[in-house]
């Protein structure tokens, strides 16, 4: 007998957050079917969390990467 949907969600919402983001990534990505574009993105994405969490790469505040992009523009 499948577990009911409350009692799952009440589950879920004890889990920590780091693992409720990876649960509802997860879900969402249920709902779209995924294109080869879409799987690259992905890759490059968490190759790029890897880098920042390893240390190969430092992490940059986003007002600070915004300014830089822009006045590469200018």
């Amino acid at each position: 007998m499948p577990t009911p949907v409350h009692d799952l969600e009440a589950e879920v919402l004890s889990l920590p957050p780091e693992d409720r983001a990876r649960l509802l990534e997860r879900l969402i990505a249920s709902f779209e079917p995924q294109s080869p574009a879409q799987r690259a993105w992905l890759e490059l994405a968490l190759s790029r969390q890897a880098e920042a969490k390893s240390g190969k790469v430092a992490m940059v505040p986003g007002d600070e990467a915004l300014s830089r992009a822009r006045n590469r523009l200018a």
